[in-house]
């Protein structure tokens, strides 16, 4: 009798820690203080007031317009808001932080950082992206810690005012702490929010990706006063781990890239944060580079405190197709035949996913170095020989496009231009080398996966990916070097263009990509504008301080077609040649491989929304997502779209994404993929949706931003509720 009641007791205090742990899963997951909802960046929230039966009554409960869209040209907005206490904190266009009533929209308080003392004082560029900002609270003291450009501000959450004491006057400066000689002329511009643990602010940033970049370092700051506590250098110096990844020993001085630029993961309890990494400058070419190049492409787990490496993971050896790691990891817990393991999900532009114990990097699945294309055609490349792939989960995207593979959608005469030109291409390989006959890029350059990141429902095990199904064309050229003979601003304006801005303007200056063209730009800038431009950049566009000023001005007479002075004589001092950044080649632009009608030259789906059990690494469902309207019309099933931002689940069994030109917002049954319900944005939502309660309503908030795509510039962030 006495063993049965001490068997009742502790299966009475079993089923009170089993509640306990619940109600503190639900309480960290109903609200969205954090970029990605939680430090775990899962996108999960616990509310079910929105569910599977109602979500088709979904209503505008408020919109709130910025008022950028008219003074900032081609503006994106890709910003994913925190919601605190009641306060929702965004940026606009124009990046300006902007604090409102998360109930009715209703605007709280503005700060815009061109008013700042440190914009003044450092002239940093602020029209640039944000997508998100860090919260961080101590007793009354509560901030938003914010970048724009290389700035980090400390602002109050309360009043919107900069609180000075941190950092000099307010703000951080990151040309500083980097250890490199040339840092204040370099590009540096977050556009991911930082990770905040404890008093500690850890930021990366996006730099260049051309020869002339910043080093990727990641750094942690003090809340409180702006003191840099450390940094762990992701292109290790003479001494520290990884560095005999790099053949050229002096390489450390003068290449750049290896930056953290889609945000952190933390596992708060354990103190780990997790830091994907993008690829080393130049993307493109590694001839100057050789070797695996640590830390780039990788994904580093670091004790948050100190900055040390616990373990890392390198995703591509020596990378030289841009295939950066897109998004933070998910930190998941995953029953695997029949046990409970702490893990951290990584997707990548290859359009796999690689799974890790959390605490050791242990591989969850197995992955193997699979033997990859070695010989490149370009002079002194060395391609690494194996590259990872896991065993499971199976790829979620394509990774070859074949004669099989061609759009039938279009007509039987365009199906045989594209065959012919694919004829011409390098193809066989995911890993195919850089060319100057090109190379099909497939996922292509925004992946697979990109930056918008997965989400992850803890109660099923089920990781829900949206990826782009997009070839690209790689081609590289010789570069365009300085010449001995006496040059025009007009030819010198060509080579400057050429070797600066080519890779993505195009060399016709008619854009590639996401990238616009620069045709009848004068009519939109003019000189001493462009200059600007040229010096800090904007949005997308790195700045080029490293040009000199008779550099800059024979561009901008190339550009602005300013053609009463192409014959003027080209007069410049003469600049010290540096090996690592005299590269013998460039590439001619970030260009689709796309049907004259601008559809993909590969057949549909041409972007998908996938759910994969991580459980298993199982694929559940797989369904197009976006369409095309004119091809609707036509009887053709939706064939998706690509898309950029990423989707959140709910325990109310819903998926909500946006992501698409087609402009809708959209909530999938997280269960099979079927629609529920979907409305047309008055601009498209190039971002992710946050999902929090207030009063007990709960709401699904979104930035339509578009920009994109060739899609209308807007400034709206629109919140829906239930009637």
């Amino acid at each position: 009798m006495q063993k049965l009641s001490e068997r009742l007791l502790f299966l009475l205090i079993a089923l009170l820690f089993i509640s306990s742990c619940d109600e503190n899963k639900a309480s960290r997951y109903e609200d969205w203080k954090v970029y990605g909802g939680s430090e775990e960046n899962i996108k999960y929230s616990t509310l079910t007031q929105v569910d599977t039966t109602n979500v088709h009554t979904l209503q505008v409960a408020w919109q709130y317009r910025t008022g950028d869209a008219d003074t900032v040209k081609n503006s994106q907005i890709q910003c994913n808001p925190v919601i605190v206490d009641g306060v929702l904190y965004a940026a606009s266009p124009r990046l300006r932080l902007f604090a409102l009533d998360a109930a009715t929209g209703k605007e709280k308080w503005v700060f815009d950082p061109q008013d700042s003392v440190q914009n003044k004082r450092w002239h940093s560029p602020v029209v640039n992206i944000s997508r998100g900002v860090s919260y961080w609270e101590e007793g009354e003291d509560k901030r938003i810690l914010f970048t724009a450009g290389a700035i980090i501000y400390a602002i109050n959450a309360t009043d919107g005012t900069l609180i000075t004491g941190f950092g000099e006057e307010g703000g951080v400066d990151l040309h500083n702490d980097l250890g490199r000689e040339d840092a204040a002329d370099l590009y540096i511009a977050p556009t991911s929010p930082g990770m905040v643990f404890k008093d500690l602010f850890i930021i990366g940033g996006r730099v260049s990706e051309a020869q002339y970049a910043a080093p990727g370092h990641v750094r942690a700051y003090n809340i409180k006063t702006g003191k840099l506590e450390w940094i762990f250098r992701t292109i290790p110096h003479p001494g520290e781990f990884g560095y005999d990844t790099w053949k050229d020993t002096a390489a450390y001085r003068f290449i750049g890239g290896a930056n953290n630029w889609s945000g952190f993961s933390l596992d708060k309890e354990r103190g780990i944060v997790f830091v994907p990494t993008g690829s080393a400058a130049f993307d493109f070419y590694g001839g100057k580079r050789k070797g695996d190049n640590l830390f780039a492409n990788c994904l580093i787990a670091l004790d948050a405190a100190t900055g040390k490496r616990i373990w890392h993971y390198q995703f591509v050896h020596h990378d030289v197709w841009d295939r950066d790691v897109p998004a933070p990891p998910v930190l998941v817990t995953l029953n695997r035949n029949g046990k409970q393991i702490d893990a951290v999900a990584q997707t990548t532009k290859q359009g796999y996913v690689f799974v890790f114990e959390r605490a050791t990097g242990t591989p969850v699945f197995p992955i193997e170095e699979k033997p990859v294309p070695q010989t490149s055609p370009l002079f002194e490349e060395e391609l690494s020989p194996t590259q990872p792939a896991p065993s499971l989960p199976e790829p979620f995207s394509r990774q070859k496009f074949g004669e099989e593979d061609i759009n039938t959608i279009v007509p039987d005469s365009i199906q045989q231009q594209i065959k012919t030109k694919l004829a011409g291409y390098i193809k066989d390989h995911m890993f195919s080398p850089p060319s100057k006959e090109g190379t099909v890029i497939l996922p292509g350059f925004d992946g697979g996966a990109e930056w918008g990141g997965p989400a992850f429902d803890p109660e099923t095990g089920m990781l829900y990916v949206n990826a782009n199904e997009m070839p690209w064309i790689l081609t590289m050229v010789d570069a365009a070097g300085k010449t001995d003979k006496k040059e025009t601003l007009y030819e010198a304006g060509k080579r400057v263009y050429m070797g600066s801005c080519m890779n993505c303007h195009a060399p016709d200056r008619k854009g590639a990509g996401n990238f616009p063209g620069l045709i009848d730009v004068n009519k939109k800038y003019n000189p001493a504008e462009v200059n600007e431009l040229l010096l800090t950049g904007r949005r997308m566009m790195p700045g080029f301080k490293h040009l000199l000023e008779e550099e800059r001005e024979a561009v901008i007479t190339y550009v602005l077609e300013q053609k009463e002075k192409y014959k003027q004589p080209y007069t410049a001092p003469a600049k010290p040649i540096n090996d690592y950044l005299n590269l013998p080649y460039s590439f001619t632009g970030y260009n689709k491989f796309e049907t004259p009608e601008g559809y993909p030259a590969i057949s549909p789906p041409w972007g998908t929304l996938n759910a994969i059990n991580l459980n298993t690494g199982e694929h559940v469902w797989n369904i197009p997502l976006g369409e095309f309207p004119e091809l609707t019309a036509r009887g053709i099933p939706p064939t998706g779209t690509e898309n950029y931002g990423g989707p959140v689940v709910t325990a109310g069994g819903l998926v909500f994404i946006a992501a698409t030109p087609d402009g809708k917002m959209r909530a999938f049954d997280k269960h099979n993929g079927k629609l529920l319900w979907e409305y047309q944005l008055p601009f498209a939502g190039y971002a992710t949706p946050s999902v929090y309660i207030i009063d007990g309503k709960q709401y699904i908030v979104i930035a339509c931003g578009g920009g994109k795509l060739n899609t209308k510039s807007g400034d709206a962030y629109i919140a829906f509720a239930l009637p």
